[in-house]
């Protein structure tokens, strides 16, 4: 924005609010100079009858300049057709003015050119420019140079990604509702399936509440005034370790911390920034128009006149005191060219639609879910038990959306992805490794997880050694320089059987991550993971197939209980079943009757099975909806009074319409085999598993060849 020279121009700004109407017209018509004779002449550029500006109009002006009638006055020489002003008091008039046909053009800013274009049909006709001459501005992150998420972008590592990292960490936003510093983030991350909506999708408060669940409660959403705000303070807020992520533009850290150093004692040196890629783009303030009521070549003759401006001295005069333009009007091509990536961005935010409706007091309408919405299953031709058919989850998850559900029959895994990547199925629920595949092949996401008999959605893979061994008591001697694991080099190791997640694919991940471990063999084939095991442990090692003595969990820690193995890799609840519960003979037991093992720290977390999606295909209100059926049904339990009836003890809502079986205590237990269902994202869920299993050699290509993708 240009500033303005004088008192008077404060007021050229049109309705001046956070998404504000930049139109104000000042300057004077005078002599035409030379730059005029290079202009085309109207009868070559074609004749129109008239045009018709929406502006808002003062009933007085203190700078005569800023009278809106010269610019029309200008636009009426150049097109040689009268043009009138239809006057308006802010964006949601100027938006129903080119809707019902009383205006034919209208500079808008980027929220209401895309509720404009979203709601009622408007394009896009030109837009104005940016001092650095671009028609639109980047939303970034920055991060400081060596965290976890300037790493995990800096590595070349597909499988590392930066944006994943985010959860947990502090954000750094420029203010409420800001484009770059809050909708184009947050609208990539939760279209992208990194963030799930906290609340209810129709209202935009809900997106403090996903913020806070996201990221954490010290999240910095600063208002006008504090130290914090805008683009400066969210920088500054990163560099003064306030937060660990500022949402800012493009040009921020240049702006700030390289071209005005000097005056910002805060900035950290400029190699201390890392920029990530951009989330999206936010538009220059466009010229709006309806193509129903303005036809193709009145609006091309329109935009010849705005795109020449730059060329008149007049013209000139007008796009750096009025239009606050001084690099001139450019053509954008399509409205989608200039809207896209700013809308695939802010359609993700909950509410933004109905936020726009009331801001700009114009209806709007969001239509919540998909129909029919689809669920990628296994289906059999008959069922020994009819409480397990699927189309009992299908019917009642219609019954609660209020649209159709339906099967779409896939027999493996592999279907599962490829129903979900090509649009076939909208959710899908399938395991662990797969869901990885898809997640990191294909760019799936996790909008739920079953949970397992001990209320958790994940597993933890361990390390258990005898408690009189070397690695017990390099854990257990307080002292930073001794480590537990770089001890398992040269010792027996104990696995559940060949690439099982916690008994190999996990340890083995860490292992070879952390450096502790090399591969053997190349490095994209599977097959090298047992050399790799039998380098750096040695060629005892326990492998067992199914059958063996020494297989399964249990197997593996009675391989350690014998001395067959120095190391058992194990799941985490492994020792309680066996050798509490159980109290299997075998188990090790010191003589004050404590036990004889030492577990060492977790490896990673084994992901329950998932419900996955793909973010290009389903929409954020569609996921809300289908996320909020499935939580509902951890509440709903049959009671039997009377004729009987489905209760839910979250909601209090009665349901005497249905079935037993279509209750949600029995779908879950009958048809998904889990006591409940829990809201995660993918990072969440899978991130610990797929930062050591993406370590393992040929990982990939073998989950890719196992599920037949």
């Amino acid at each position: 924005m240009k500033k303005s020279r004088n008192f008077g121009n404060a007021y050229k700004a049109i309705a001046m609010v956070t998404f504000m109407l930049m139109f104000s017209f000042s300057g004077c018509i005078g002599e035409g100079s030379d730059k005029n004779d290079n202009l085309i002449d109207v009868n070559d550029q074609g004749q129109i009858d008239s045009l018709v500006v929406a502006f808002e109009v003062k009933d007085t002006y203190t700078n005569i300049d800023d009278n809106p009638q010269k610019f029309a006055d200008y636009l009426e020489d150049k097109l040689n057709a009268p043009v009138t002003l239809y006057p308006v008091d802010g964006e949601g008039a100027a938006i129903e003015a080119l809707r019902f046909g009383h205006a034919d053009l209208a500079f808008m800013d980027g929220g209401s050119a895309w509720i404009g274009w979203q709601q009622y049909g408007l394009e896009v006709l030109a837009s104005e420019t940016k001092p650095d001459g671009r028609h639109w501005y980047g939303a970034r992150a920055v991060v400081r140079a060596g965290s976890d998420i300037a790493e995990a972008h800096l590595d070349n590592d597909n499988y590392t990604d930066p944006f994943a990292t985010f959860q947990g960490k502090t954000p750094c936003h420029t203010g409420w509702l800001k484009s770059a510093g809050m909708l184009l983030p947050m609208g990539y991350l939760i279209g992208n399936g990194y963030a799930n909506v906290i609340g209810d999708p129709n209202t935009v408060e809900s997106m403090r509440n996903t913020i806070y669940a996201f990221f954490n409660e010290d999240a910095s959403i600063p208002e006008v005034g504090d130290t914090y705000y805008s683009y400066k303070g969210a920088l500054r807020c990163l560099s003064e370790e306030r937060g660990d992520i500022a949402f800012v533009a493009d040009t921020t850290v240049d702006y700030y911390c390289v071209d005005r150093v000097d005056s910002n004692s805060w900035c950290l040196d400029e190699s201390e920034y890392v920029e990530l890629p951009l989330f999206g783009r936010a538009p220059g303030h466009p010229v709006m128009y309806n193509p129903i009521t303005m036809s193709e070549e009145k609006a091309s003759i329109v935009k010849k006149v705005l795109l020449e401006m730059e060329d008149d001295d007049v013209g000139e005069e007008i796009l750096d005191d009025i239009i606050n333009s001084p690099r001139g009007i450019v053509d954008v091509g399509t409205t989608e060219d200039h809207l896209g990536t700013y809308s695939s961005a802010i359609r993700n935010i909950p509410g933004i639609q109905a936020y726009y409706g009331g801001k700009y007091d114009i209806n709007t309408s969001v239509s919540p879910t998909k129909n029919p919405i689809i669920i990628a299953y296994e289906v059999r031709d008959t069922y020994e038990n009819i409480d397990a058919n699927p189309q009992l989850l299908a019917d009642r998850l219609a019954k609660k959306l209020n649209v159709t559900v339906e099967l779409y029959d896939v027999s493996s895994e592999g279907a599962i992805i490829e129903a979900l990547r090509f649009g076939h199925a909208d959710i899908g629920f399938m395991d662990g490794g797969a869901a990885w595949v898809g997640w990191k092949e294909y760019g799936l996401q996790a909008l739920a997880a079953d949970l397992k008999p001990d209320g958790r959605s994940w597993y933890g893979a361990q390390a258990y050694v005898r408690a009189d061994s070397d690695m017990a008591q390099a854990f257990l001697d307080d002292d930073e320089t001794t480590d537990p694991f770089a001890l398992f080099e040269g010792k027996t190791s104990c696995h559940t059987g060949w690439l099982k997640s916690a008994g190999m694919l996990l340890p083995m991940g860490y292992l070879i991550g952390n450096g502790y471990a090399e591969v053997v063999g190349d490095p994209d084939d599977v097959a090298s993971l047992r050399s790799t095991i039998y380098n750096f442990f040695n060629e005892d090692a326990s492998i067992p197939e199914s059958g063996d003595f020494y297989y399964s969990y249990e197997g593996a820690l009675r391989c350690l209980s014998e001395e067959r193995g120095d190391i058992a890799f194990i799941a985490d609840t492994t020792y309680d079943y066996n050798c509490v519960q159980k109290q299997r003979n075998w188990c090790l037991e010191n003589e004050d009757g404590s036990s004889g093992y030492v577990a060492l720290p977790l490896f990673g977390k084994a992901p329950s099975h998932p419900v996955m999606y793909n973010p290009d295909t389903m929409d954020m209100y569609t996921r809300a909806a289908i996320l909020t059926a499935l939580m509902d049904m951890n509440g709903e339990e049959w009671i039997d009074e009377g004729s009987g009836y489905c209760y839910n003890s979250l909601t209090r809502d009665v349901d005497s319409e249905i079935s037993p079986n279509m209750c949600g205590d029995s779908i879950l237990d009958e048809v998904l085999n889990t006591g409940g269902l829990i809201a995660v994202n993918t990072q969440e869920h899978m991130g610990s598993y797929s930062d050591s299993i993406s370590n393992v050699p040929g990982i990939a290509a073998y989950y890719e060849g196992k599920y037949d993708i």
